[in-house]
């Protein structure tokens, strides 16, 4: 299987698209449809490395084709193949290759980057997120000491992607005596042992475990945050934005498998595709597929996932949540579609099982969406200037053209904001994000209306459901739940556990030196981290760009790594 391809060196001086048609040859091979759903392996890994699968993401001086939009497009054609092949892309690339290409120090890239440039099919994965410890870095139990001539590390990690596979590693550590953070590249011969596997409910290619890590390493394998101006976001941007275009080649290919399958399936006289409400669906799981496509776009014509990514924060929060829940939205009217034939794993008929399960971790994982959302509106929160939400939003580039188009009342995201209205308002600004996009791809690529107009109106749905959501938390519908269960951050007016009706101006106060930080969520203490724990954990609210700047590693992210 691996003698079919010439070394990667000849791929160097393809134009992009004979590129990516090549790599779309190969990629073909993985249809989830027929590929065994099991851990990928290693001779199947080859033949993608030799087909280029690594080269976007290296520089051009270690012998790699140094390309942004390469990496998007590599991500959007496997993921039309094989939704986890697009992950098991994402995690070798954009999580774990492209911290050292933009951070490490000469050395260690010398020593690292040139293997991954050959046809050697090494693999590469993060090592964040631990047994008991997820945004709370504090809780961390991975530590580094200083030894001489390097570092020792030494810790459990759990839900690395790559678990058992990966060659090399950057593990994050916490100074064993002082609060300071530092990411390491390890390889796994030198301690890196995986003691247990999970088994995960879908991407069965990937594997996921537990790892247990004692190495030293040399000191120039530390990447040093304060030298390389390492923002604690930044190291999960890159791959929580090609999301966009892990989705946007999953609903190509959803939409497709969907319309064959109602158009072939006869329910009495007339074909499926004749029943009103199979048509609801299939316009539902249309107009995410035209989402995504929008938001790639936007991810390929305006962003540099190799550059720094962290004035695009708001962006890639947007991306990734609204890319991400119609991803999992599609899947399920995929699956209903189906009827019984779509709870059936390896269906001659349909992929809509395998579809179902590889998706719903998405909202999960890289970043969980209801955080996520809540960091989106602290952003905007801190940039109100005294201004109503609703006024920023009509006047914010990402968000205004939509604002002017749906000509819709947002003046329900003008109330004092508990951390549930947060989270909600959040979603209601990602759409705002996302139908500003769809215009965009529509005027620059001459999009057809009929395709347009539908993503509007969906979006436009989506906008009203949050501002019913917002109707139903002010009936004190949380009340009963007790301080557990939010309610007090919950209603409009009413104090957060914090104490405070303004948590940003409260966090102004108790900072005066820092720019304004977001809300904290019920439960913690302003400048701790979010108090989420296990393997779905993401950023805490630190992680929201020019509130509290951190110059130490981010948090975890889940079962990526």
């Amino acid at each position: 299987m691996t003698n079919d391809l010439p070394p990667t060196n000849h791929l160097l001086s393809l134009s992009t698209d004979d590129f990516i048609a090549g790599f779309d040859a190969v990629a073909s091979k993985f249809d989830s449809a027929t590929f065994p759903q099991q851990k990928l392996p290693p001779d199947s890994w080859a033949l993608l490395v030799r087909a280029g699968v690594r080269l976007p993401t290296l520089p051009r001086r270690y012998g790699g084709r140094d390309s942004s939009v390469e990496m998007c497009r590599i991500v959007e054609t496997a993921s039309e193949w094989n939704l986890a092949l697009g992950v098991y892309v994402i995690v070798n690339t954009a999580l774990a290759l492209l911290p050292v290409v933009k951070w490490a120090g000469d050395e260690v890239k010398q020593e690292m980057l040139p293997l991954f440039a050959g046809d050697a099919p090494v693999m590469a994965g993060l090592a964040a997120t631990e047994p008991g410890a997820g945004s709370a870095l504090s809780a961390m139990t991975t530590t580094f000491e200083e030894v001489e001539g390097g570092y020792r590390i030494r810790g459990r990690k759990h839900w690395q992607a790559l678990s058992s596979s990966a060659h090399w590693w950057l593990v994050l550590a916490k100074n064993a005596h002082r609060r300071e953070y530092g990411y390491f590249v390890v390889e796994r011969s030198e301690g890196f042992r995986t003691v247990e596997l999970y088994e995960a409910l879908g991407l069965k290619l990937l594997d996921y475990g537990v790892n247990d890590i004692d190495v030293i390493v040399p000191r120039h394998r530390r990447i040093d945050a304060e030298e390389a101006d390492l923002d604690s976001v930044d190291v999960f941007l890159a791959s929580r934005a090609l999301l966009a275009a892990a989705g946007s080649g999953f609903l190509r290919r959803i939409s497709r498998e969907a319309h064959t399958y109602v158009d072939g399936r006869r329910i009495g006289r007339k074909p499926q595709s004749k029943i009103g409400f199979v048509n609801y669906r299939l316009a539902a799981i249309d107009t995410s597929a035209t989402i995504c496509e929008a938001l790639s776009h936007y991810l390929q014509t305006m962003l540099d996932v190799k550059g720094d990514m962290t004035p695009a924060f708001p962006a890639v929060q947007a991306l990734k949540t609204v890319a991400t829940e119609r991803m999992i939205s599609a899947a399920q009217h995929y699956q209903q579609l189906t009827g019984a034939e779509g709870y059936r794993c390896g269906s001659p008929t349909n992929i809509a099982g395998q579809a179902f399960l590889d998706t719903r971790v998405f909202s999960i994982f890289d970043g969980n969406n209801d955080m996520l959302s809540q960091q989106l509106t602290a952003y905007c929160l801190t940039r109100r200037s005294g201004r109503a939400l609703s006024e920023l939003l009509a006047e914010w580039p990402l968000t205004a053209p939509a604002v002017a188009t749906l000509e819709t009342d947002l003046s329900f995201l003008d109330q004092r904001l508990g951390q549930a209205q947060q989270v909600l308002a959040g979603r209601a600004i990602a759409y705002l994000f996302a139908i500003t996009q769809v215009l965009k791809w529509a005027d620059e690529t001459g999009a057809d209306p009929a395709r347009v107009r539908p993503a509007i109106e969906f979006l436009r749905s989506d906008i009203a459901g949050v501002a019913a959501e917002f109707r139903l938390l002010a009936t004190g519908i949380l009340d009963t739940y007790g301080a557990a269960g939010g309610h007090r951050a919950s209603r409009p007016g009413v104090a957060d556990e914090s104490g405070s009706q303004d948590p940003a101006a409260e966090a102004a106060a108790a900072h005066p030196h820092l720019p304004v930080p977001p809300p904290a969520p019920p439960g913690a203490s302003l400048g701790e981290p979010e108090p989420l724990t296990g393997p779905f954990a993401g950023e805490a609210w630190s992680a929201v760009p020019g509130s509290a700047p951190v110059r130490f590693p981010g948090p975890p992210t889940g079962p990526v790594g």
